[in-house]
């Protein structure tokens, strides 16, 4: 595959995206675009892109396959510019945002192919030093072609097979209402949970101080880039309005059940919950990036996080978080040790395990 491949934008997504194509295909000539000139430069810099653009126009003419990575809103953009220019004969266009409705709609009235695409992926840095070459395996990489373009999109699956990605085909439509129920929906409710504890916090200080643990964990999708989920929230607008409806009667019924002191219906609403959840697959990338968590039960004794952290660091394994649970009952500690991905996970449990007797596992 002898290809010139645009990358626009330069961020997390878009600079992994290029490793993982320089890495399967050495002989495709990645150019890379992003509005900041020093984030351009950074890329060239690390060999992340092979040339850096001047101008967006001038390198979408050259190209064979253009790549938007970049946030819904600013994609729709390009591809209203893209439709004036004149591009290269059967070149294909796709992009790596989160929604794909308005995307594929705007793609349609222009004569090029275009496929929507998103690497169900994140992490919680971002910006071309984010750059992460294993960041897209194992995980979902969702496709939205029309049937025509099952060519370009083998062209595609190629092109990313660098990824170690998973490829899933849905149309634009399906994966608005899963990814708005599985990932957007939940980042809504757990940023207003925060907020709404903001709130009680005023009044109760020292509530702020018992959060740190459980209340922690689950609410830790809230620290997101509040200027991506507006995008995000904005081009996924009618799903989540819908979505949200469903949410807030599903509340009221909890309500009523309180009201009516309905110990059954209480009981069931938890006994129903617990079932389903146990029944999702464990660590697998979804719509929501899963975190590698491990949790190691610990003595309460001077140097113990040293050691733990020292026979990884001998391991060569990457911590990306690192939190020390006090709040637990029977046991005096626990580590909570966050990974980049599921093989460290797996072999950062497999060297305590093998050079310590301290209990280990995953939740």
């Amino acid at each position: 595959m002898e290809q010139q491949v645009l990358i626009t934008g330069l961020g997390l997504i878009g600079a992994s995206l290029a490793r993982c194509i320089r890495r399967a295909h050495p002989q495709c000539t990645v150019i890379g675009w992003d509005k900041s000139s020093v984030t351009r430069q950074t890329a060239l810099e690390k060999g992340i892109i092979q040339t850096a653009a001047t101008d967006f126009k001038t390198a979408a003419t050259q190209a064979d396959i253009i790549v938007f990575a970049t946030p819904v809103s600013v994609t729709l953009d390009y591809l209203q510019t893209l439709c004036q220019l004149t591009l290269k004969t059967g070149v294909i266009v796709t992009d790596a945002g989160s929604t794909k409705k308005a995307i594929s709609e705007t793609a349609a009235s222009c004569s090029f192919t275009f496929i929507g695409g998103h690497p169900m992926a994140g992490s919680h840095k971002s910006g071309v030093n984010a750059c992460d070459e294993d960041l897209f395996e194992n995980a979902y990489y969702i496709f939205t072609p029309k049937e025509k373009d099952h060519d370009s999109l083998d062209v595609l699956k190629e092109l990313f097979s660098g990824t170690r990605a998973k490829y899933v085909e849905l149309s634009p439509e399906e994966h608005d209402e899963i990814t708005g129920m599985l990932s957007h929906l939940p980042h809504i409710i757990a940023a207003g949970l925060v907020t709404q504890a903001d709130v009680f916090n005023q009044e109760h200080p020292r509530a702020k101080q018992l959060a740190a643990g459980g209340f922690r964990d689950i609410t830790r999708i809230a620290s997101s880039d509040p200027k991506m989920w507006t995008d995000i929230l904005l081009s996924n607008r009618e799903t989540l309005m819908s979505q949200l409806t469903l949410w807030q009667e599903q509340m009221s019924q909890v309500q009523r059940l309180l009201i009516h002191r309905d110990q059954q219906g209480i009981y069931d609403f938890f006994d129903h919950a617990r079932d389903t959840r146990d029944r999702l697959p464990v660590h697998k990338n979804g719509a929501i990036p899963a975190f590698y968590d491990l949790y190691v039960d610990v003595p309460d004794v001077p140097g113990v996080v040293a050691e733990v952290t020292g026979l990884l660091g001998k391991a060569e394994l990457s911590i990306i978080n690192l939190k020390i649970q006090e709040t637990r009952e029977d046991i005096n500690g626990v580590l909570q040790i966050t990974f980049k991905n599921e093989r460290d996970l797996q072999a950062g449990m497999n060297c305590l395990q093998t050079y310590t007797d301290y209990p280990c596992r995953l939740k």
